[in-house]
């Protein structure tokens, strides 16, 4: 698969307490999962306890979704790019993995919103 990109229509945020969960072999300390959506792509970013084991970022090809793992310091700052950016687009990189990006456009310096 190629890399692919495509915009952010919606998405969803999942809370959990502490949930472990089995992700490519490593005991991951799940907070809270935030699920994007584009047309038939997806990207699932999960935000880690700060004490947990990180797995690598990797794309489900056949599922055509992507998934990221980030502490959960990061979450509030992400959310914010979700409610107040537009557009946002995801990046599945099958290739290089370690690069796959939510991204927003170029924008002029000072622009406030």
């Amino acid at each position: 698969m190629d890399p692919k990109h495509f915009e952010i229509k919606e998405y969803m945020i999942i809370w959990r307490q502490l949930e472990i969960q089995n992700i490519n072999g490593l005991s991951a300390k799940v907070r809270a999962i935030v699920r994007c959506t584009g047309g038939e792509f997806g990207m699932d970013v999960y935000f880690l306890a700060e004490d947990s084991a990180y797995p690598d970022p990797y794309v489900d090809e056949k599922e055509n979704k992507g998934y990221m793992f980030l502490n959960i310091r990061d979450i509030m700052a992400f959310v914010d790019m979700l409610r107040y950016e537009k557009p946002i687009f995801g990046h599945l990189r099958p290739d290089r993995p370690e690069w796959m990006s939510v991204t927003t456009t170029k924008e002029p310096v000072g622009e406030a919103e």
